[in-house]
């Protein structure tokens, strides 16, 4: 699935069945469920995209200290940019895998 497919999904009344989990999770971080998201990203501890979409979510939530440990988990420092450019980037990660 390329961003641009990704993205047309996103004004769809429900999550689509068909994308990957971490696409999932992001579609549902997009549409406000955090939570939905959150349980995702926990769903698979210690898996490296998992714990990097855990990090993102721990960010956006405005818990530093624990957005910070998801993101040395997840081999990489905290983004000096956007919440919203964070999504794009994670979301451009995503769908080129």
């Amino acid at each position: 699935m390329n961003i641009q497919t990704f993205k047309s999904t996103l004004s769809a009344a429900k999550v689509p069945q068909d994308i990957s989990p971490l696409l999932q999770a992001l579609w549902y971080d997009y549409n406000g469920d955090w939570e939905a998201s959150h349980n995702i990203a926990q769903s698979k501890e210690g898996t490296q995209p998992y714990d990097r979409l855990h990090a993102y979510l721990h960010r956006k939530e405005g818990d530093q200290w624990n957005a910070n440990y998801w993101y040395r988990r997840a081999g990489e420092t905290m983004p000096k940019i956007s919440i919203e450019e964070e999504w794009e980037e994670l979301a451009n990660r995503l769908t080129k895998n």
